[in-house]
Order: C-alpha cells, then sequence, then structure tokens
C-alpha cells in the first residue's frame, strides 16, 4: 500500500506499514517474534520538575492510566513513582478458538533522590487529565518521611 506524503512543497511517496492480522497467519516465525505488533518500544513517561519558593513540582504524562494504578512511596528521601495497568478481553467464546488473543500491559517505575530542604511528610498527589502532579513543600529543617502517598 503506497500513499501520497507531502514533504515540503514536493509529493513523495513513502510505503506506510499498517498491521494485518490476516497476512501470514500461519507463519510461525513471523507470529512469535519480538515485534509482531509493532510495539517493542519500552519508554518511560515524561516527567517535569519545577520549584517555586515554598515547594517542588513533579509532573509525570502517564495518559491511560487510573489514579488507582499509581503507587507513590517515600522512603530514605527517595520519592518512588510506579504504575501498572492491565487490559484482558474478558469475552469468553466455546465456539471460537484463538489463535492470538492481544492483551495490554503497561508499566513503569521512576525514582528521585529528593533534596535536604523537601518536607517529605507532606507530599500531595494528584492524577488528573492523564498528567500525575506532586507537590512536595520546602522546609528550612530536614524532614524525613517513610510512607505511601494518597493519588486524589
Amino acid at each position: 500500500m503506497s500513499t501520497l506524503v507531502k514533504n515540503g512543497n514536493q509529493p513523495s511517496t513513502q510505503r506506510r506499514e499498517r498491521y494485518d492480522p490476516w497476512s501470514n497467519f500461519l507463519d510461525v516465525e513471523d507470529f512469535f517474534s519480538p515485534n509482531w505488533l509493532g510495539r517493542s518500544r519500552n519508554t518511560l513517561p515524561a516527567v517535569n520538575v519545577a520549584e517555586d519558593e515554598k515547594q517542588y513540582h513533579v509532573d509525570i504524562v502517564a495518559p491511560g492510566f487510573k489514579k488507582e494504578d499509581f503507587k507513590v512511596n517515600v522512603e530514605n528521601d527517595t520519592l518512588t513513582i510506579s504504575a501498572e495497568t492491565k487490559q484482558e478481553s474478558n469475552e469468553e467464546d466455546k465456539e471460537k478458538q484463538y489463535s492470538r488473543r492481544e492483551y495490554s500491559y503497561s508499566s513503569f517505575t521512576r525514582s528521585f533522590e529528593l533534596p535536604d530542604n523537601a518536607k517529605d511528610d507532606q507530599i500531595a498527589a494528584n492524577y488528573s487529565d492523564g498528567v500525575l502532579k506532586l507537590t512536595i513543600p520546602k522546609t528550612e529543617q530536614q524532614v524525613k518521611a517513610s510512607k505511601e502517598i494518597k493519588v486524589d
């Protein structure tokens, strides 16, 4: 399948690949290859860290998760953020014999060493519109804590 792709003002022809579950249906080598869906990219979500006079702000772009999927912990001045989600088809059809069923699984873990002026015991987390937002208050005295942080 060829499509016309404009490159500046000059049109050019570029081959565009698309997933076709019926091509090479019984090709065992293709079926079990690590790139059979073309989704072999393992990436970590983007993180933005900012600060003002009163607190640090950490934004993690993680669309496709629910707030219940996140686990946020602080221990020994290390902030650890992880998430895991699974999507499975619960559809059971006794008349069909599946050759391939596709499930979705996504997870990540990020850890950050907190600065000495971070108030570890008052970290707040909120997940909305695909972005996990953490606020970490600053303090003049070092405050360490070990706890799980609830995501609102």
